[in-house]
């Protein structure tokens, strides 16, 4: 019921391969650029509607110092997310290949089905994905290759950049990298944290379903500054300065969704920037289970002077994001 795949590599030592060619009395051969065991490639993509509007990200990291060696962004046109992901999958490969046709390759991703199949665990089904994947499979030897599956929130970079190729492809654009890419950097060094937000000293969200809630309430928590900073097995909590956001899940919830329309909290607000900043990160939503609950009124659904997006998730949890600073 399997697709077959060839053996994959299990040592990823960067002294192997001297290793293996000292022992054999055979010379290492010549590579065109610095000399690397293995690369590691994180790859990502995603539809605005599955199928809608898509894009992919991919990038190559050193795997000694975590420094992002190259990466690249595109939009695949309307198409599904699993379609975005392959897409993203096989620049990813493209990348390594151009930096070192010889080296072995470990692949991140936090699609479970694209791992699964890649990994030959999983059968390929559908006529598009069984494409792209004989096209990764044929660009590069499967044995040199290593697919991990990793959660979402360490694939941060890779997203970054498909949702980037979609702002991109639906303002009718070219994808540009937003800054060089930093050569041989540590990652830390690379990266920017986030500043954390928020002025409540905390507010627990009871959730039925905690994974559903982390892809959802949890990411626009991250991308609106807060921190995650403590997990346990039924909820996670998000840091601000001076505020946490709890998630907490109700093994006895109710089985209806949430009704902001009951007694209660109704929804969350939040500053977010600029109205250019409001109008991208209600985009982005968009691939993370969130929609606009008064389309016909956005952005004036508080009043003609007030910028605001007004999202509703699939649990029908409602946060409304606020413009603060014109532009």
């Amino acid at each position: 019921m399997h697709d077959s795949a060839p053996p994959l590599f299990d040592d990823f030592s960067p002294a192997s391969s001297a290793a293996s060619s000292a022992a054999s009395g055979e010379p290492a051969r010549p590579r065109s650029g610095p000399s690397r065991d293995f690369l590691v490639v994180e790859a990502d993509g995603g539809s605005r509607g599955n199928p809608g509007h898509a894009g992919y990200g991919a990038l190559v990291r050193d795997p000694e110092t975590g420094a992002i060696l190259v990466e690249k962004a595109g939009y695949v046109g309307i198409a599904s997310n699993n379609v975005a992901e392959y897409s993203g999958l096989i620049a990813g490969l493209e990348l390594a290949h151009e930096i070192d046709p010889d080296c072995r390759i470990l692949v991140r991703m936090d699609s479970k089905l694209v791992v699964e199949q890649m990994s030959g665990r999983w059968k390929i089904k559908h006529a598009d994905m069984q494409k792209l994947a004989g096209q990764a499979r044929r660009m590069i030897d499967p044995r040199r290759v290593r697919y991990e599956w990793i959660p979402r929130e360490r694939n941060k970079d890779a997203d970054r950049l498909s949702n980037e190729a979609m702002d991109a492809g639906m303002a009718g654009t070219e994808w540009r990298p937003r800054k060089p890419v930093v050569q041989e950097e540590p990652a830390a060094a690379v990266e920017t944290p986030p500043t954390p937000t928020g002025t409540l000293h905390h507010l627990e969200i009871r959730v039925r379903d905690l994974g559903a809630a982390r892809a959802s309430l949890g990411w626009l928590f991250e991308r609106l500054g807060f921190v995650p900073n403590e997990t346990w097995d039924d909820g996670v909590a998000y840091a601000g300065a001076g505020t946490h956001l709890v998630l907490q899940r109700e093994p006895d919830a109710v089985a209806e969704g949430h009704d902001r329309k009951r007694q209660g909290v109704q929804h969350l607000a939040f500053r977010a920037g600029t109205r250019a900043e409001v109008d991208l990160l209600a985009r982005r939503a968009q691939s993370h289970g969130w929609s606009l609950s008064t389309p016909a009124a956005h952005p004036s659904a508080g009043g003609r002077d007030h910028y605001a997006a007004h999202l509703q998730n699939t649990e029908g949890f409602e946060a409304e994001l606020v413009a603060d600073q014109q532009g």
